[in-house]
């Protein structure tokens, strides 16, 4: 059971890689008029990798970690790991929504570029951060499908320096852009959660 748990952690791996190869070509033709990137931002993206790429390479192919496994009984370990499959499916299409409704304004780190515009469309109609949204599903996903205390949670543990640091800093960026136009849209939407009305 592990095995097809950790083939289908990487398969997902390989999905989003070919959700966003379009989409890095098409920003890689695209001018930059603001740019906001730090060092540091690029550090902790490098450490998102790590816990979400690296720690689970070197689970799947070397027993280094396995004395961290979940205790699970072989029905408990399924269930689990199919609830894991379902939650790796919506970050997976949380993923290309967000990317697909973006177009031309994705870009992976606190960038505009030229013709620039505020989508509030699709999934941005709810959320103003739906691709957080999928990493933090997919966090979830990698602790059921990659059941090791360590292994599983290091993709949470190593996104949230990162979400902690970006998204204040590309909500300003994105109200130095658009002003008052993108403060409304703060007020009527979650950051990565639909808002509850009422």
């Amino acid at each position: 059971m592990n095995g097809i748990l950790k083939a289908l952690y990487f398969l997902g791996i390989l999905v989003e890689i070919a959700i966003r190869f379009p989409h890095e070509l098409q920003r890689r033709r695209t001018r930059i008029v603001v740019d906001r990137v730090t060092g540091l931002e690029r550090s902790l993206v490098g450490l998102m990798a790590v816990g979400l790429f690296f720690i689970p390479a070197i689970y799947t192919f070397t027993s280094w970690l396995d004395k961290a496994d979940y205790r699970l009984s072989p029905r408990a370990k399924r269930r689990v790991g199919g609830l894991g499959a379902v939650i790796l499916a919506g970050a997976l299409w949380m993923f290309w929504r967000s990317h697909t409704d973006l177009g031309r304004n994705w870009s992976p780190s606190l960038q505009l570029r030229e013709g620039h515009t505020l989508v509030t469309e699709g999934v941005y109609r709810s959320v103003r951060h739906p691709m957080y949204a999928s990493m933090w599903l997919w966090g979830i996903a990698q602790t059921l499908l990659l059941q090791n205390w360590i292994v599983g949670w290091a993709g949470l543990v190593l996104f949230l320096p990162l979400y902690v640091l970006r998204v204040p800093r590309e909500e300003q960026m994105m109200l130095d852009q658009f002003g008052e136009t993108y403060h409304v849209y703060m007020n009527r939407t979650g950051r990565v959660v639909p808002r509850l009305e009422g």
